[in-house]
């Protein structure tokens, strides 16, 4: 399957895909609020747990790539996240790489293969012919997962970027999969930017949202309740949970982590491994587990529902 793209082939549907695997869509209210590493930390929270969770996510730009030993390349992320669920990487987990040339043009892999450089216009008024071959990728993880955990790109609420959008909230409504939203209190402008996210978006695709979490808070979580709850009653969310600051230099997609805490990235596996512990332990700590364990475990209901295509 490999030697040839999959939007090539005649693919079957969906619905062939294994159903009863959990799946849990995170998504940020932009870049860079923490998503590679939040998926990450739940990936070894769920392995400790004894599940087999493997990473996904459909494209991603970056020239922070892994070469396997036969040349194929894929983001470093999901290799990062992969080392997270304690499995070996595979070219599904990242079926489209785009790796950035100029403001104009990519790079473009899929699974794993070059396919050529496209320019911004082209690849965006092209892109639908990859469908399928994502779908694929992702059924061919999820026949072999208890729980993928899929990563979206930037912001859900890209309106002028929505059409066959396939990873963010496009693929959770063609999967039916729940969906974390994720915020960085860091950067200033939390609630506007989770609020403003479910309003810009789609009444079935906000209903795909089950929960928020803040990324990145540092001081007295005291004086960050009263926010909370009245960002839940504006949301009709639950917040899922607070994650402190924390220093992870881990090299994740950008290096943006190392950069933020002013280091290098961790190099070694026993420096990762902390940091995957760490992770885990965190939002161990700090998430309302029922909440998450509900949601995961309804996503295999959802996805063998009628409504899902």
């Amino acid at each position: 399957m490999n030697e040839k793209s999959l939007h090539e082939l005649n693919l079957p549907s969906t619905k062939a895909a294994a159903l009863q695997c959990r799946r849990l869509m995170l998504l940020g209210t932009s870049s860079s609020v923490g998503k590679s590493l939040l998926t990450a930390g739940l990936a070894r929270l769920f392995t400790r747990r004894g599940l087999k969770v493997l990473p996904f996510k459909s494209q991603n730009m970056s020239s922070n790539s892994y070469v396997f030993p036969d040349g194929r390349e894929i983001s470093k992320a999901q290799v990062m996240q992969a080392e997270a669920c304690k499995a070996e990487p595979l070219a599904e987990m990242n079926p489209l790489l785009l790796k950035p040339l100029s403001d104009q043009g990519s790079e473009v892999f899929f699974l794993g293969r070059k396919e050529g450089v496209l320019r911004a216009v082209d690849y965006y008024r092209e892109k639908k012919k990859y469908w399928p071959g994502i779908l694929a990728a992702f059924d061919s993880l999820a026949r072999q997962a208890d729980l993928v955990l899929v990563e979206g790109a930037g912001s859900p609420a890209e309106i002028n970027l929505k059409s066959d959008d396939f990873v963010n909230l496009g693929l959770a409504k063609r999967l039916n999969m729940p969906a974390l939203l994720i915020g960085d209190i860091d950067r200033g402008g939390v609630f506007a930017s989770l609020y403003g996210t479910l309003g810009l978006i789609e009444a079935e695709e906000n209903e795909l949202i089950r929960a928020l979490i803040i990324n990145k808070f540092r001081g007295d979580i005291r004086l960050l309740e009263p926010g909370l709850r009245q960002l839940e009653e504006l949301c009709h969310k639950p917040v899922l949970g607070v994650l402190p600051m924390l220093d992870l230099r881990i090299d994740d997609e950008d290096s943006l982590s190392a950069a933020e805490h002013g280091g290098s990235p961790v190099t070694s596996r026993e420096e990762r491994e902390l940091v995957y512990e760490r992770l885990a332990d965190e939002m161990e700590k700090q998430f309302d587990m029922a909440l998450l364990e509900k949601i995961v475990e309804d996503s295999a209901r959802m996805a063998s529902s009628p409504s899902a295509p």
